[in-house]
């Protein structure tokens, strides 16, 4: 009897042992038998659009008095703007002249995994001189960007990245639109590279901590002081030029966000926010002349109708010396009016509270296949080469374990705050959209907010869902790629998917 009794007592403690899962996953997702392939698209009939991108070092001026040796896509910055329509194909051939390895990862397009364009991932770097080609389907409309996944922390600050547009085929989605223009926001470090007659910024009044309590610098990591130059489309306001209408037009803004800082943007009109990440917001309500913030990695989009009572200028709001250059002047090109009066404002919208509720994907109270937590954080390392690292679930990649998905799962995850830092966490899932379910506790009551990329800010806790229906292995990090590279990443790996790609060690591969 005691022995039948001992049997019993393994076997209970086996299956128990058997349901638990590494770190903070919960409802224990079990491998299924089917193998989950890369998802395939059909270009049969499909219009291919075919781009040339060649990855090359260009003399570039940001500001009158500063000259950058930048990298980039097609010899500016950013990048050439690939626009085609919903359901074409995108077949983009990549030419490496640089002097390192390099990739083009498609931010926020949930392309096929092959397509995802993360070197050590998905594929090995593109080594100076070879060549690569992407190709997908252009499912989704919105307003997206490129930029390199290869060392990017770098890369990216040197300029390699460009804006892609999927124009939608309903003609009822933006057939009254009469002007459209993309604006890209960064920053960049003067003293990093080659700089002609640089003056001497005074940082001191860097507004490192705002009411809202992120931070425009980051704290012990990375001294965010140091990006001293602010730009809209690779440009100072000095160096910019108008965006122009005429009374009556319907205008649209493509913000993307392709630095590393929180920007808070302030339009001095009526305006509505009508996209995030490219997702429709449902009956966006106008805006009074406030300002909306825009994380890194983050798109917003906005529409406003030009209704010729005067000219006036886009701003970023904040202390710091360099956002005096994040501005730009919208003009009228049919008539003489007086500039706007720019008023200061601290009104901010907030994007969970946008537009009016209707059916969604999802509910806070659905039951999920799977459930994980995410406890985005610190820890002081004397390896690490800021002394500091970003972990996740108190692991850095790549030892953070991942979210294990089945296809056809219904995946919610919980994202929180709790960085001793005090700095923000832009997180970018790969190859999904999620929609965000609730914001510290409070389930969202308006639109339904669809996104790839999420500003979590210190404290904060958000409670997102997707469909894993994308087989492949997927990166989930912070787009602050300063937290990335020192160890803010996890992954989002599908049970049995069948590899197609294997680092076989002979590129330095370089995922953040």
């Amino acid at each position: 009897m005691r022995i039948t009794h001992l049997l019993i007592a393994i076997l209970l403690i086996s299956f128990l042992s058997a349901c638990s899962q590494q770190g903070s996953e919960t409802n224990a997702n079990q491998e299924k038998g089917d193998t989950a392939h890369v998802k395939e698209e059909n270009f049969t009939g499909k219009k291919v659009n075919e781009f040339d991108l060649t990855a090359m070092e260009t003399t570039w001026k940001l500001t009158a008095e500063n000259t950058i040796n930048a990298w980039t896509y097609n010899d500016t910055v950013p990048g050439e703007q690939l626009r085609v329509k919903e359901g074409e194909v995108v077949k983009v051939n990549l030419t490496n002249e640089l002097q390192e390895p390099v990739s083009i990862h498609w931010h926020g397009i949930p392309v096929p995994n092959t397509e995802d364009g993360i070197p050590g991932i998905t594929q090995d770097a593109v080594l100076p001189g070879e060549s690569y080609t992407y190709e997908f389907v252009a499912n989704d409309p919105g307003t997206y960007w490129y930029h390199s996944h290869q060392n990017g922390v770098d890369q990216l600050d040197k300029g390699l990245y460009g804006t892609i547009i999927v124009e939608p085929t309903d003609p009822k989605e933006e057939a009254d639109i009469d002007r459209d223009y993309t604006l890209v926001l960064d920053e960049w470090e003067s003293g990093n590279y080659q700089v002609e007659n640089t003056d001497n910024t005074d940082h001191d009044n860097m507004d490192m901590n705002n009411k809202s309590g992120m931070m425009d610098g980051k704290g012990m990591g990375h001294d965010m002081s140091s990006y001293d130059i602010f730009t809209i489309n690779g440009r100072s306001y000095e160096n910019s030029k108008p965006l122009k209408v005429r009374k009556g037009d319907l205008v649209k803004l493509r913000f993307i966000n392709a630095g590393y800082m929180v920007h808070q943007i302030h339009i001095p009109i009526d305006y509505k926010i009508t996209h995030v990440d490219g997702q429709k917001v449902n009956k966006p309500q106008s805006v009074n002349k406030s300002l909306f913030e825009i994380a890194p990695g983050e798109r917003i989009d906005v529409e406003f109708t030009a209704d010729g009572s005067s000219n006036f200028t886009i701003d970023r709001h904040g202390e710091a010396e360099a956002s005096q250059a994040m501005k730009i002047d919208v003009v009228y090109e049919d008539r003489n009016v007086q500039d706007n009066k720019h008023e200061t404002t601290t009104n901010t919208v907030d994007i969970t509270q946008l537009g009016k509720q209707r059916e969604s994907q999802f509910s806070i109270n659905d039951n999920f296949d799977v459930e994980y937590e995410m406890d985005l954080a610190t820890q002081m390392s004397m390896d690490a080469e800021m002394g500091m690292v970003w972990t996740i679930n108190g692991k850095t990649f790549p030892d953070v374990s991942p979210l294990k998905v089945n296809k056809g799962d219904k995946v919610k995850v919980t994202l929180t705050n709790n960085s001793m830092d005090k700095a923000t966490h832009p997180m970018h899932l790969h190859g999904h959209f999620f929609q965000v379910l609730s914001k510290n506790g409070e389930p969202l009551s308006h639109s339904p907010i669809m996104k790839d990329t999420l500003n979590v800010k210190p404290g904060e806790t958000y409670e997102v869902a997707f469909l894993a229906d994308n087989p492949g292995n997927w990166l989930f990090h912070c787009h602050d790629l300063h937290h990335a590279s020192n160890g803010m990443v996890s992954m989002v790996n599908y049970n049995n998917f069948k590899a197609f790609y294997q680092d076989n060690g002979n590129v330095d591969n370089q995922p953040e």
